[in-house]
Parts: C-alpha cells; structure tokens; sequence
C-alpha cells in the first residue's frame, strides 16, 4: 500500500521529468537556477513565516546538526580509505550528507503518521534546505575552486536570507499582505514538483555504462542504513515526542536529496555522480523504507 499510495505517484513525477528530457535534451543549468534562486527560496520563506519557534523545533535543530556532523565523519572516513581526491570527496558527501526529506519524505510522513507527522516533517525539511544551502552550497562548490569560492557561494544563496527575514518578520508580528503572500505561495508551491522534474531530467543524462559502483555502493550504505541508525541514537539523547523521534529516523532513512543533484550541475562537482547516487538510492529506498515503516509500527 506504502508503494502504491506515496512512492509510485513520486516515482512518476520523475519518470515524466526523465522522458522529457529524453526527447527534448534540454540545457538543465538555468531551470536549475531557477529552481535554487527562486523557487526554493519562496518555500523557505514561506514555512518559517508560518513556523512557529518552539522546543520541538530547537530539538530538531539540534539533531539534525548532531546527525550532518556524524554523517560528515563518516563519509570522510570512507573517502580516505578509498583514497578519493577532495572532488570526489565532495562529491560522495553530497551524495551522503543530505536527504531528500523534502519532495519525498514528507508525503511518506503524511501517509505513515498522518497531518501531526506532517507537521514536524515540513519543519525538518525546511530546516535540512537551510542545510543544504549553506553545508550542501560548501561541499558542492569546493573541490574545483577552493574554500574562498565556497564561501562567497553560501552568502549567493538567497534562501538563506529568506530564513532571516520571515523569522524576523514572524517575530515582529509583521503581518504581510494577503495579495503578497498568495504571490509567494504560488511560488512556493511549484518548488516541489519542479525539483522533482529536474531530477528526472538529470537521471536522463545518467550513463549506466560509466556508474562508479564502489562509491555508489558506499553512499546507499551510508543514506540507507547508517544514517537513520545514526539519527536513532541521537534521538534517544532527547526528551522528544515519540512521533517526531519517528518522522526523524524515516527522514534520515530518506535517499540522496534531489537538490544535491541540483547544486551538482549549478557547481559541476561531478553531477554524474550524484545524480546516479540519487538514482541508485531512490530506487534501493523502495525496498529499505518499507521495512523500516513496518518496523517503526
């Protein structure tokens, strides 16, 4: 039922977006561009306008950084022993670090643990796009042009200033014009599906004769398995609800984040690579994200 009712519909969105891209064989970069610079960045805007700040949320914060720090280690740990070059580390942590808690998460969380599961799952994935705007911008872009350069891409990034402002204006009680924000919610509501598509488009471009099976391998071990067993044992250093405990572990269970494969062709950090992991991952997850759901009930 899990498959047929949530992961099949997501399935097909990127399927639509991979035949596209097989007849029409379009330039991916500057719909990309607009998918990080605006699209994203109204969503981010959008969900801490409305999210309140609570303990919940500093926990998930806390949480999620615990889990990226661990998954960092990790993924450099496994980068030495293969003797990667800092691209190819990049590279694999893109493919590692960062999960696609966003366009397919959140639907599994809806359908598992209903509208309160839903709730703490928007949240998570809005604070994992901070993270990935700032950690997943860094890794993307420095292998080929060094530290100075990933630096300068992170403050780029408009969704980061996006959090800023809507929690600012949250805070002051600023309330915006009905007009406007049905502007920025129109906006915000095609993020999703349009990051879908791209994804299905970039997989279109994937090779099969040239997958690099020893990292691929690697990165679904470590998206997979290690990482909501990570995030299991950070959540029993918390006193927090036992449905967030849940949505956290099934998140972190998620397969490489679609937008990594964004920030791949944005930064050409080897976006063969991450879009394959992405591919191998999302396609292995079928199978690990239904067991951990039946374990998890």
């Amino acid at each position: 039922m899990i498959f047929v009712e949530v992961i099949l519909p997501v399935l097909l969105i990127f399927l639509s977006g991979y035949i596209l891209q097989r007849i029409f064989k379009m330039d991916l970069k500057p719909i990309s561009s607009l998918a990080i610079y605006i699209l994203s960045t109204a969503l981010v805007f959008r969900t801490f306008y409305k999210t309140q700040l609570d303990l919940q949320l500093f926990y998930i914060v806390v949480i999620s950084l615990l889990l990226l720090a661990a998954l960092v280690v990790i993924t450099q740990l496994t980068a030495r022993m293969f003797k990667y070059d800092k691209q190819q580390e990049s590279a694999l942590m893109l493919a590692t670090a960062f999960m696609n808690s966003g366009n397919y998460g959140t639907p599994i969380i809806l359908f598992a643990f209903g509208e309160a599961g839903f709730t703490y799952a928007v949240q998570i994935m809005v604070f994992h796009s901070i993270m990935m705007g700032v950690f997943g911008v860094y890794f993307a872009s420095r292998g080929g042009n060094g530290m100075g350069t990933a630096i300068k891409a992170i403050f780029k990034q408009p969704s980061n200033y996006a959090v800023v402002l809507a929690i600012l204006l949250q805070q002051l009680q600023i309330v915006i014009p009905q007009s406007y924000y049905q502007a920025i919610d129109l906006v915000a509501q095609a993020a999703i599906p349009v990051v879908m598509l791209i994804l299905g488009m970039q997989l279109a471009n994937v090779s099969t004769k040239a997958l690099e099976w020893q990292g691929l391998s690697a990165a679904s071990v470590i998206r997979l398995v290690a990482s909501p067993l990570l995030a299991y044992l950070i959540c029993l250093l918390f006193p927090i609800d036992p449905l967030l405990q849940k949505v956290l572990v099934v998140l972190a269970a998620m397969p490489s984040a679609a937008t990594t494969a964004i920030y791949a062709i944005q930064f050409n950090m080897r976006p063969q690579f991450v879009s394959s992991s992405v591919l191998v991952t999302t396609v292995i997850s079928i199978g690990t994200l239904t067991l951990l759901l039946n374990i998890l009930h």
